[in-house]
């Protein structure tokens, strides 16, 4: 979440903050080694998560929707959307703006395709990083914005997010059951990059966040 986080910051604070690198919050710091299992290691991220919405310091939500607000309504956890994709990269890729939810254009390249199977079948996914002058980018981590056969139904319509950590090697772990929603899901404030329509799953990913349906 730490790159769709720091963009929101920028927007919202403005320029001082974005150069002194500040991000709204920290995305959930759960890793392999800090879990005992797949299993665990996707509830702890779910707490986390949970924990930073309640949070008025770290929440996207308004004040009207945080006041009652108890949990994200997340998928059960199924180690069958969890994957070790082959990761190609692609290092003569040319920077390019994408689309955001507002007239703000995020400055993108892409950094590699992956390439992996979900129930036998063989899928693939751009995979970005953020670019831009000198130091402004933030280059620790990697961008895998999706769209899937759940959208508009069981998930936002507009798609969903993942953070991935870049692999030494050519094996990219991709836990779908970490993806969560852009925060313009939340409130309209913010500035949320549009998933490109290369990365669009044929498959109903049922697992990270649903959509999210406050009570009127």
């Amino acid at each position: 979440m730490k790159k769709a986080v720091f963009v929101f910051l920028c927007i919202l604070l403005g320029a001082s903050a974005c150069k002194e690198g500040k991000k709204y919050h920290e995305a959930p710091a759960v890793t392999r080694e800090t879990a005992d299992s797949p299993e665990e290691e996707i509830l702890l991220f779910q707490q986390e998560m949970n924990q930073q919405f309640r949070d008025p310091e770290t929440s996207p939500l308004p004040d009207r929707y945080r006041a009652d607000f108890e949990a994200l309504d997340f998928y059960e956890p199924d180690t069958n959307f969890r994957v070790f994709a082959r990761l190609e990269r692609t290092p003569d890729a040319m920077p390019f703006s994408m689309p955001t939810t507002t007239d703000r254009l995020a400055l993108e390249v892409v950094y590699g395709i992956a390439y992996f199977e979900l129930d036998g079948e063989p899928y693939q996914l751009e995979v970005y990083q953020e670019a831009g002058p000198g130091d402004e980018a933030d280059t620790s981590y990697l961008f895998l914005p999706f769209t899937d056969l759940t959208n508009g139904e069981e998930t936002y319509s507009g798609g969903r997010y993942l953070d991935l950590d870049i692999p030494e090697g050519d094996s990219l772990l991709i836990d779908f059951n970490k993806a969560y929603n852009p925060y313009c899901v939340y409130n309209k404030k913010y500035s949320c990059p549009i998933v490109p329509k290369v990365n669009h799953l044929d498959k109903a990913i049922r697992a990270g966040i649903r959509d999210f349906r406050p009570e009127k």
